[in-house]
């Protein structure tokens, strides 16, 4: 009797054990990560952009603001 539920106690872990690793291979075989991980690049190299020309975005930007406010002033 005691052999009989040792035995079913292993296949039930085994079983278990194989649909844990089953689940990390199918994970690590999916590509949905890749979509997040261009995202970040994509940011990343936003950043990077809005860093390097900070000075001319400034200046565009208090440009068009200027104009805004003296046509705004107009009306």
């Amino acid at each position: 009797m005691i052999g009989r539920i040792k035995e079913t106690l292993t296949n039930k872990i085994f079983y278990i054990k194989e649909r844990i690793r089953s689940h990390f291979i199918n994970v690590w075989k999916r590509e949905d990560g890749m979509g997040v991980v261009e995202v970040i690049l994509i940011t990343v190299v936003l950043i990077a952009l809005v860093i390097i020309f900070k000075k001319q975005i400034s200046s565009v930007v208090n440009t068009i603001l200027s104009k805004m406010s003296n046509q705004a002033n107009q009306v």
